[in-house]
Formats: structure tokens, C-alpha cells, sequence
């Protein structure tokens, strides 16, 4: 028998991007400046694209605290150091995201029953200003999306949020230009539908993380077969896939194999197509064919 030891430390973001730094502080002051906007102008659309962009707040934070968490060293108590609480963090933020959700819609859908004037040529500078925003932020992610899934995720979100930002901005033309008052609240429900549209992958992958579920983009069946495949695996058997935080993913497994005397050749063979597969630490329990698992109670 035999088990592979591996170093706990994350395998995801290995460097802290002053481009973090800088979208979360520009973000954070628009956020505040949309809410007073949308309030003073009495406009559902500046206030739930400034919810939308709230979220963007979290996720870059985010990105920065997988990076702290994967710095922490593993403790006594903690072997695996901090590195669930990200996707505790990813959770949490879908949540809170989706009950902002329910806010704006109740209000938007009151609106539309009771519709107040907006002042549309306010709502069109104040959601430009947030288009420059969203895409600049996004324009500091470019260089380096294709470096690490989080910084990729920070790039697709804001440039997507650039493109909400540029509906506010539609309608604030549309009621300068119109008059047409309503078309404030039918904003407000779109982008409350964007988010529970772009929020729901966050929440359906977050949930399976914490449930340790195997990770999106991971197949239990193509994992199997790169094990069968290898040479000198006869089978293997109890294998587990899950998260061990938002960027690394972890296997156990017992395998057995013909021959103990390869048993180091084989196991090097295995951690090397498991880690093309994505799966950063493998945990393996080789056997001899015949030989059983430990089932009953030990005496």
C-alpha cells in the first residue's frame, strides 16, 4: 500500500495583480455614486446596475482572498489550511446576490404599476461613467486572462457588465428623449434577470464545491479511464473528486495494480496524467488483485 504526499499549497493563483487593487477601488467608489444617483434620481436602473456592480466588488475581492487563503500554511487543526472558506466565500456571494435580486424586482414591478419621472439625461451620464468603468477594469485583466482562471473571470465579468451599463445608458436616452418613464423599470427587471443569469453558474458550482461534488469541467468517466489506461493498473475502485478550494481540486482513489515492483513507476505515471487532467493532489492507495479493503470494524 502506498500513499502519495503532496504539498498543500494552492496550485491556482500564484501572484497578487495590482489590477485587483485597482478594479475593486474603482468599482467600490462607482458603486457608491451609482446607489446615491439611482436614489436622488429616483431611477430603478442606476440602482440595480449598481447592485450588479456590487457584485463585481465581491468577486474581485474575492479573487483576492483565494490568493491570502492559499498563502496560509496548513495547521494541526486545519491541514488543508483555509482554502474551503473560498468557496464558502463563492457561496455566500451568489446568495447575497440573488436576494438583491428579489429587492429589485419587487420594486421594479411596483414601478411599472406606479410609474414616477425619471431624469433620463442623469441616468445616461451617471451608467456612461459606469461603461468606462466596467471596460477600463476589464482592459487590466487582458494581458494576464489566459494566465489563471480567476483573472479570467474577473475579465468575462466586467466586460460583460460594461455591456449592462451600456443599457442603462440606452435607456436613460430613450426617457430623455421620449418621455416614456416605464422604460426605467423594464431596465431595472433585464439586468435583475442578467444577474440571476450570469449569478446562477456561480451558485450551481458553488453548491457542488460545498457539497464536495466533482468540479465543473472535471468528467468522473474520462477520470476513470486515464486511470485504466495507465499501464499496470489492473482496476481501481472508492474514487472520490471534489474541490478542495475554488482553483484546486483533489482525488483519492485506490488502485490496484499486478505488480507491486512498479508500484513507484506506476504511481509517478498516474500523478503525471491526473495533473494534465486537472487534478492537483492525488491521493492513492495501491493494492494487489485479491486483496481486500478494509470493510469491518477493526478488533
Amino acid at each position: 500500500m502506498s500513499h502519495d504526499h503532496h504539498d498543500h499549497r494552492s496550485l491556482g493563483i500564484t501572484s497578487l495583480n495590482k489590477a485587483f487593487v485597482i478594479g475593486i477601488v474603482l468599482n467600490a467608489g462607482f458603486v457608491v455614486a451609482e446607489f446615491i444617483a439611482g436614489f436622488w434620481y429616483n431611477s430603478l436602473g442606476l440602482i440595480s446596475d449598481a447592485g450588479h456592480n456590487l457584485g463585481d466588488v465581491f468577486s474581485l475581492v474575492l479573487a483576492m482572498l483565494a490568493f491570502r487563503l492559499a498563502k496560509v500554511s496548513p495547521t494541526l487543526r486545519y491541514t488543508y489550511g483555509y482554502k474551503k472558506s473560498t468557496i464558502l466565500v463563492s457561496l455566500l456571494n451568489a446568495v447575497i446576490l440573488l436576494v438583491a435580486v428579489g429587492f429589485i424586482l419587487g420594486e421594479s414591478i411596483d414601478k411599472l404599476f406606479h410609474p414616477r419621472p425619471v431624469d433620463g439625461d442623469a441616468v445616461a451620464w451617471v451608467a456612461g461613467v459606469g461603461v468606462l468603468v466596467n471596460a477600463l477594469t476589464a482592459w487590466l485583466f487582458v494581458k494576464d486572462k489566459e494566465k489563471d482562471l480567476n483573472v479570467k473571470g474577473a475579465y468575462l465579468h466586467m466586460a460583460a457588465d460594461a455591456l449592462v451599463s451600456v443599457g442603462v445608458v440606452v435607456s436613460g436616452i430613450v426617457i430623455q428623449h421620449t418621455g416614456w418613464y416605464m422604460m426605467d423599470p423594464l431596465t431595472g427587471i433585464l439586468i435583475a434577470l442578467f444577474i440571476v443569469y450570469s449569478t446562477w453558474g456561480l451558485l450551481r458550482d458553488s453548491l457542488r464545491l460545498s457539497l464536495d461534488g466533482v468540479p465543473q469541467g472535471i468528467s468522473y468517466d474520462r477520470i476513470g479511464q486515464i486511470i485504466s489506461t495507465t499501464p499496470g493498473v489492473d482496476s481501481f475502485h472508492h474514487m472520490h473528486i471534489w474541490g478542495l478550494s475554488t482553483t484546486e481540486i483533489a482525488l483519492t482513489a485506490h488502485i490496484v495494480v499486478a505488480d507491486m515492483v512498479e508500484m513507484e513507476q506506476i504511481k509517478s505515471e498516474l500523478k503525471c496524467r491526473l495533473q494534465k487532467a486537472g487534478i492537483g493532489h492525488a491521493t492513492l492507495e495501491l493494492e494487489l488483485p485479491g486483496q481486500p479493503c478494509q470493510k469491518e470494524p477493526c478488533h
